[in-house]
C-alpha cells in the first residue's frame, strides 16, 4: 500500500488495490522517472496492479498522459521500467504492439490514413497480415460494430464521436491484452458517451482510463491520483475520488492564483 504525501489530505487512508487470485499482475511501473528536455516529468512512480478496470485522476500537467504514454510503449523511463503481462513495453515494441492500444484523447492526433478502413487496417498490416487478411478482418469488425457502411468514408469527415469510435476499433482490431484510454469521453455529447462507454465495457482487455471527471470511474475496481509527476494514492474509488475531489474543491475554492493547473 502507498504512502500518502503532503498534498493528500492527511485524513485519507488508502486501500489496498484489489488483487485476483488467478489473474497474475497486469503491468508493473518500478520506480520510473522521466525527463524531458531537462525538466522532470515523473518521479519514481512504483505501481503494479491486477485489476482490470483502473481508472486514473489528477490535475493538468500532472503526469497523466506522460503514465500513459509510458505504459504503451510510446517513450522510454530515464530511469525505471514499465511491464504490461510481462512485457517490457519500452524495449520489445513488437511485442508491445500487440500487448499494449492506446486511445488520444484527440482522434485527430490517431487517424493518418484518410478512409476508415485503412485506418483500421494499419495496425493488422503491422501485425503481419496480409492484405487480404486485414480486409477481412476489418470488414467483420465494420459488421460487428454495425458500420459496415463506413468503410469507404473519409474519416476526418465523420464526427468527433465517430472518429473516436474509429480509433477504438482500430484498436480493438489488435486485440491487445491492455487498453490506455486518455480523456476517450471529454468533448462528448451525452448519449455519444454512453455508446461509447458500452463499447469499453464491452472490451476483453485490461482497461487504464484517464479521467477528469470521477464519474466515468466512480465503478472502477482501482483508481491512481497522479500529482505534480508522483503517484500520491492508489486504492479503491470510494477511498480515492472522496478525497481527491475534497482536494479540488480546496484549491478551486481558495484566491491564491499559483494554486491554478497551467
Amino acid at each position: 500500500m502507498l504512502s500518502v504525501v503532503s498534498i493528500v489530505p492527511p485524513t485519507f487512508n488508502p486501500a489496498p488495490a484489489p488483487v485476483s487470485a488467478d489473474a497474475g499482475t497486469w503491468f508493473a511501473f518500478d520506480k520510473v522517472s522521466l525527463s524531458l528536455d531537462g525538466k522532470s516529468v515523473l518521479h519514481e512512480v512504483s505501481v503494479r496492479s491486477s485489476a482490470r478496470r483502473i481508472g486514473m485522476v489528477g490535475r493538468n500537467g500532472s503526469g497523466k498522459s506522460t503514465f500513459a504514454r509510458l505504459f504503451a510503449g510510446l517513450i522510454a523511463p530515464t530511469t525505471g521500467s514499465v511491464e504490461v503481462r510481462g512485457v517490457d513495453v519500452a524495449k520489445d515494441r513488437r511485442a508491445a504492439l500487440s500487448t499494449v492500444g492506446i486511445l488520444f484523447q484527440n482522434p485527430d492526433h490517431q487517424i493518418i490514413f484518410p478512409t476508415v478502413e485503412e485506418e483500421l487496417a494499419f495496425g493488422l498490416l503491422q501485425q503481419g497480415a496480409s492484405k487480404a487478411d486485414a480486409a477481412e478482418q476489418v470488414a467483420q469488425l465494420l459488421a460487428q460494430f454495425g458500420k459496415s457502411h463506413w468503410a469507404p468514408e473519409a474519416a476526418h469527415s465523420l464526427s468527433q464521436g465517430q472518429k473516436k469510435l474509429v480509433c477504438l476499433m482500430a484498436v480493438l482490431a489488435m486485440k491487445p491484452k491492455a487498453i490506455v484510454l486518455d480523456e476517450p469521453l471529454s468533448g462528448l455529447d451525452i448519449p455519444t458517451q454512453l455508446q461509447l462507454s458500452r463499447y469499453l465495457d464491452d472490451a476483453d482487455a485490461m482497461l487504464v482510463h484517464i479521467a477528469h471527471d470521477p464519474d466515468h470511474i466512480r465503478d472502477y475496481d482501482e483508481v491512481l491520483w497522479l500529482e505534480e509527476g508522483r503517484l500520491v494514492a492508489d486504492g479503491a474509488p470510494a477511498k480515492v475520488l472522496p478525497a481527491f475531489t475534497a482536494r479540488m474543491h480546496e484549491l478551486g475554492g481558495g484566491d491564491a492564483l499559483s494554486d491554478l493547473a497551467g
